[in-house]
């Protein structure tokens, strides 16, 4: 049966997926990286996309918002006088070479960066992370060498990128071998329940098709951008769920007088 026959049939039939497990396990091996590719093709997409307007948004930045600055000996210079202060997109950004703003009104915000006076603050999600400036002590940075770095790093994304992604698939796929591998586990405790006669190798390709479901679902939500509540939960109990089905469909262990 075709590969995409059987993602299709893994979706909505139990029964079709008890069927499965007499398949050789290469073919179950290979329908893993199959799930882990749709599982990952949404968000390397976001990922690239956010990655590409960030550069380019940050390039704007400091091209166009941000005045010229130096960072010497462990401060930041620049010749103005007032804290530059901006907020897009979620993010608030905030310039001050004056020593106005203070890293606790930095740490307020949900999302910023902040290059204040002596140190660089970094706000993701309400957490904070900060930059002393004197990791610059034996140099000198200016705002042409951050222009000039973000240019270097537009210049590399078509390697970035596809290698982002190949990370991204590679980490994807060993977390659903693992995962189906555990699932199996857990089918052995169901065969035991259920009363089957099926080995390890079975609850394994069983297994394998059983994430179909949760796979799919959870790549259009993140293909759509949309948050699901305990979504590892929600994984483990649809995937159980679709394995005990399955093996339920199984004839039962006939004992003979």
């Amino acid at each position: 049966m075709n590969i995409f026959v059987q993602l299709w049939k893994s979706l909505y039939s139990p029964k079709d997926i008890a069927r499965f497990r007499f398949q050789k396990i290469g073919k179950a091996i290979l329908y893993v990286f199959l799930l882990a590719l749709i599982s990952s093709l949404p968000l390397a997409y976001h990922l690239s996309t956010n990655f590409v307007d960030g550069i380019r948004y940050m390039g704007s930045l400091f091209e166009n918002e941000i005045p010229s600055f130096t960072i010497e000996d462990g401060s930041l210079h620049s010749s103005a006088t007032q804290p530059v202060i901006i907020n897009e997109h979620g993010l608030t950004i905030i310039f001050d070479s004056t020593g106005q703003v203070t890293k606790e009104k930095v740490e307020r915000t949900t999302n910023a960066i902040g290059l204040l006076k002596h140190e660089a603050v970094i706000v993701t999600n309400g957490q904070a992370q900060y930059y002393s400036y004197t990791m610059f002590s034996n140099m000198k940075l200016t705002d042409g060498d951050v222009r000039s770095f973000l240019e270097t790093l537009q210049s590399l994304l078509p390697v970035l990128i596809p290698l982002t992604f190949l990370f991204l698939y590679i980490f994807t796929s060993a977390s659903k071998f693992i995962g189906v591998s555990v699932l199996a586990f857990i089918g052995l405790i169901l065969r035991s329940t259920l009363d089957k006669n099926i080995a390890y190798r079975h609850t394994w390709v069983m297994s394998a098709y059983s994430i179909t479901l949760s796979t799919v679902f959870f790549a259009i939500m993140e293909a759509l951008q949309t948050a699901v509540p305990y979504p590892a939960f929600l994984h483990w109990f649809v995937s159980i769920t679709v394995l005990f089905l399955a093996i339920k469909e199984i004839p039962s262990v006939k004992i003979h007088d």
